[in-house]
């Protein structure tokens, strides 16, 4: 031992480690090796710092305002319906107002964009079956673009205009469909516009039985006739380089549909560039939902 540990030992005394009056150190560390590492870190973070800066400055130059440098989706769209709950459920009694009125309300407030005044008043005329496409010249970008009008008054009688009660007071409720939104899609080709149909669903009821409810479904009608989504519409340029982009729906509307059960409807997207249902996701360009008309008069 040295004379310092001789007089530690000596006296039992121990270093303070807090501060240390003898040898002017700070939790161990003297003035100069605190100076030293926190110089270190300081360094260090500035450093790291820069780099995410870097980093973040590089990524922002590969992005597009208008446009996704990369799109990932599916090439077929889904699909959603209106009015809708988060159980894919319409379930009503059409004597009963209550009970139908948040339907009729929720379609009031989703096709109120749709009105014919102010439609006229943001969008074109478009010409129908065939794509407005908009290019941009070179490195001009051709922005904000314009969008074709779907005045609410095509869905006619799921318009709410004719019927305010969308057909559900009657029993003969109407429900709207939607394609979702993709970038530069081109939904069809030859001038021939997709369409929707819809069905009764095909359902597993057992280990190997399926069942359908093909008699209980009864007649459709479709709005805009032939339930198309038409050409005009596509393509699609995003929401910022496209304000006013007015997304065309289609309206079925069930005539005769059986009351008192359960009917599972299924309806999908036909074109001849897109395909339902695939390896990815096989509920591609479809959407499906249960239907149950309560009459108490049965």
């Amino acid at each position: 031992m040295n004379n310092k540990e001789d007089e530690r030992a000596d006296t039992g005394a121990k270093e303070p480690y807090f501060w240390n009056p003898r040898t002017h150190e700070f939790l161990g560390r003297t003035a100069s090796s605190w100076g030293l590492i926190l110089l270190f870190y300081l360094v260090f973070y500035i450093f790291l710092g820069g780099m995410f800066i870097l980093t973040m400055y590089v990524m922002l130059l590969t992005l597009d305002d208008y446009k996704p440098t990369y799109q990932d989706r599916l090439a077929t769209p889904g699909m959603m319906i209106r009015p809708r709950s988060e159980a894919m459920e319409i379930l009503y009694n059409p004597q009963d107002t209550e009970s139908w009125d948040r339907y009729t309300e929720a379609l009031d407030i989703f096709l109120a964009p749709y009105n014919n005044s102010v439609q006229v008043q943001n969008n074109d005329d478009c010409l129908p079956d065939n794509y407005f496409i908009q290019e941009d010249s070179g490195e001009v970008r051709n922005n904000p673009k314009r969008s074709c009008q779907f005045n609410r008054t095509s869905l006619d009688a799921c318009s709410g205009i004719i019927d305010r009660t969308y057909g559900y007071q009657t029993g003969q409720p109407c429900v709207l469909i939607k394609l979702n939104r993709v970038i530069g899609m081109l939904p069809g080709k030859d001038g021939q516009s997709p369409y929707v149909t819809c069905g009764a669903k095909r359902y597993k009821v057992g280990q190997d039985e399926w069942k359908e409810d093909a008699d209980a479904i009864g007649e459709l009608a479709f709005y805009p006739p032939n339930g198309t989504f038409n050409l005009m519409y596509f393509p699609y340029y995003g929401k910022k380089a496209q304000v006013n982009y007015s997304q065309p729906l289609v309206a079925v509307k069930f005539l005769n549909i059986s009351v008192n059960t359960d009917v599972n409807v299924e309806c999908k997207i036909n074109s001849n560039t897109l395909t339902t249902g695939g390896e990815r996701d096989k509920f591609a360009g479809r959407v499906s939902f249960k239907l149950r008309i309560t009459s108490s008069n049965n």
